[in-house]
C-alpha cells in the first residue's frame, strides 16, 4: 500500500504569540546544536519543501525509509531526514519534550519535540541510501562524522528574515508566482554547478513543452571544489539575461545541502520541486553522483520505476554534446556522427581548462560566464571560509571498495 501525495504544504513556522512565548521560556529548556546541513533542513521542514514531513525522523520512519523508500505510513520518501546527537549531549536530554534549537553561532533556531532518541546502523544506512560503504563517498563520510545516535521528533521554527539574494527559496511563494504567471506547466531544473552549453540545450528542449522554467540552483553545502553559491548566482543571471526569454524564467534557491546520494536523492529532488510547483523535473544522467559510483542511467531508472506515484513527471534526458560536424548541441539520439566529432560537455571539464589557465571555447560555455568563472579562478577560488562543507574523504582506491581499516563501526538499527 501506498499514499498518494497532498498538494497542502506542512507549515512548520511558530506564529507570533507562540514564538514570542518560545523566547521567553528557551533558556529554561535542553539545547542541541544544528550543523549546516540540519539547520538547513529545518528551514525547509518549516517551509513545507519536505512535505509530508513534519520534523526529524523518528526511527518508525527512518528504518522504514531506509528499507522502501516509504515512510512509515506508506508516503513515498527516498531519504533519512535526521538530526545527530552526540552521546555526551544524551546524558544532558530528557527521553521526550522540548528542546531548544541553535545554529552554530548561538542563533535561537527553534523547538523540536523529541520523540525518541535512536540508534542507527551505520552500516547499513551507507550501503541502502549511497549503495557502497566506501569512506571516500561524501555522503557516507557524513555519516561517520555525525556518529550513531538520532534524535527524532516534530519541530516548530521561528521565523527570521532570510535573504538569499533576494530570490525565492520558499514554496508557497513560488506556487504563487507560477499561478501569477499563468504557468500551468512548470519544469524545474536541478543544478549545484555554473550552466553550460549542454545545460542550456536541456533546459530549451524542455520548455517548448512547458510554460516556464524554474531554475532552482542548490545553494547550501557542497563538496569543497564545487563553485561557491555566490559565483554560480552570478552566472546565472548573466545567461539569463542575454540568453533565456525573461517572462519565461523563474530563478529561485534550494538551500540544502547535497547528499550525492543518486537515484535516491533524484527522487528526493522531484519530490521537493513538486511540492515547489513544478509539474515536470529534469533528470539528466548521473543525477546526484559523484565519483562513479552509481550508473549513468542509475538515477533516472529509479525514478521512472514510482511513475505517478511521484506526482510530477520526469523529464529523461540523455548526455548532450557539441558535434562539430553537425554545427550544434545534440544527443546521441539526433547525431549520427563518431565519438572524435563530439566536444564532452561537464562542469569537470569546464573546472580542469580554468584550473591550467585556458580558454573556454564557445561551445562550452557562453563567453559572459566564462568571462566570470575566468575571474574566478584568476583570484585564486576564494572559497568562503566557515563554510561547513562537504569534503571528498580519502583518495586513492576505486568506488565501492573500502580501503583496509576504514570500515565502517558496526552499529544496531533497533534499541
Amino acid at each position: 500500500m501506498f499514499r498518494l501525495f497532498s498538494e497542502e504544504l506542512v507549515n512548520r513556522w511558530m506564529d507570533e504569540k507562540t514564538a514570542r512565548l518560545f523566547q521567553e521560556e528557551a533558556s529554561a529548556l535542553p539545547g542541541l546544536v544544528l550543523n549546516e546541513r540540519e539547520e538547513a533542513d529545518l528551514k525547509l521542514l518549516a517551509n513545507g519543501a519536505y512535505t509530508p514531513l513534519r520534523g526529524f525522523m523518528d526511527q518508525d520512519d527512518y528504518l522504514s525509509v531506509l528499507a522502501r523508500c516509504r515512510l512509515a505510513d506508506g508516503s513515498l520518501w527516498p531519504l533519512p531526514i535526521t538530526m545527530a546527537v552526540t552521546p555526551e549531549r544524551i546524558r544532558e536530554l530528557p527521553r521526550y519534550g522540548p528542546v531548544a534549537l541553535h545554529s552554530k553561532n548561538g542563533e535561537l533556531l527553534g523547538c523540536l519535540f523529541l520523540s525518541r532518541i535512536y540508534k542507527r546502523n551505520l552500516r547499513e544506512e551507507a550501503r541502502l541510501v549511497y549503495g557502497t560503504e566506501d569512506r571516500r563517498h561524501p555522503g557516507v563520510a557524513r555519516l561517520i562524522r555525525e556518529g550513531e545516535y538520532l534524535a527524532g521528533g516534530k519541530v516548530l521554527v521561528l521565523r527570521r528574515p532570510e535573504n538569499y539574494w533576494s530570490l525565492p527559496w520558499e514554496p508557497a511563494e513560488t506556487r504563487k508566482t507560477f499561478k501569477e504567471k499563468g504557468w500551468k506547466k512548470v519544469v524545474g531544473f536541478q543544478t549545484r554547478n555554473p550552466i553550460h552549453r549542454a545545460h542550456e540545450y536541456l533546459q530549451k528542449t524542455a520548455m517548448e513543452m512547458v510554460d516556464g522554467l524554474f531554475l532552482h540552483p542548490l545553494v547550501g553545502a557542497t563538496k569543497e571544489e564545487d563553485l561557491p553559491p555566490e559565483i554560480r548566482l552570478r552566472c546565472y543571471r548573466v545567461l539569463l539575461e542575454n540568453y533565456y526569454p525573461r517572462d519565461r524564467v523563474l530563478l529561485g534557491v534550494f538551500p540544502a545541502a547535497m547528499r550525492y546520494a543518486g537515484p535516491r536523492e533524484a527522487v528526493f529532488h522531484a519530490l521537493v520541486r513538486r511540492n515547489y510547483g513544478c509539474t515536470h523535473m529534469i533528470i539528466g544522467r548521473d543525477h546526484a553522483g559523484t565519483g562513479g559510483y552509481y550508473r549513468p542511467d542509475e538515477a533516472q531508472d529509479f525514478c521512472e520505476k514510482f511513475g505517478d506515484e511521484l506526482g510530477i513527471t520526469i523529464l529523461r534526458f540523455d548526455n548532450a554534446f557539441y558535434c562539430r560536424k553537425c554545427g550544434q548541441m545534440a544527443t546521441a539520439r539526433t547525431c549520427p556522427h563518431p565519438q572524435d566529432s563530439r566536444l564532452s560537455l561537464s562542469g569537470t571539464r569546464i573546472r580542469e581548462l580554468l584550473e591550467k589557465g585556458e580558454e573556454l571555447p564557445a561551445e562550452l560555455t557562453r563567453p559572459e560566464v566564462a568571462e566570470i568563472l575566468r575571474d574566478y579562478y584568476t583570484r585564486g577560488g576564494d572559497h568562503p571560509g566557515g563554510r561547513d562543507v562537504i569534503m571528498e574523504s580519502q583518495a586513492g582506491a576505486p568506488p565501492g571498495r573500502i580501503l583496509p581499516g576504514q570500515e565502517l563501526p558496526r552499529g544496531e538499527g533497533k534499541e
